[in-house]
């Protein structure tokens, strides 16, 4: 029983933590801020005549596309990575194939 308080009462705990900080990068005008931006806005500081060498092609419309984007790339990186993994498993395991 105890286990499973700490379980449920650290599960709470993770998910509260993002509300948190999320409310204090609204207020910083950080919250869709990228580590490119944030060295951007560094080495702006430093020299504020640097020119980049290369910009990107398309550009997304706002910062919450743009972090959408990243977000299904990483699922479907995810993703290919896990069947990846789990084919392999499968094939050394000697675990009958379905089939169709």
């Amino acid at each position: 029983m105890r286990k499973n308080l700490v379980l449920i009462l650290g599960f709470f705990l993770l998910t509260a933590i993002p509300f948190f900080m999320s409310h204090k990068a609204k207020q910083d005008g950080t919250l869709f801020m990228g580590t490119d931006d944030q060295a951007e806005k560094i080495i702006n500081e430093i020299r504020a005549d640097y020119m980049p060498w290369v910009h990107p092609l398309w550009k997304p419309p706002s910062a919450e596309i743009e972090s959408l984007l990243f977000g299904i790339q990483a699922a479907i990186g995810a993703g290919l990575i896990g069947y990846c993994l789990g084919y392999h498993r499968a094939k050394h395991t000697g675990s009958p194939r379905r089939k169709a």
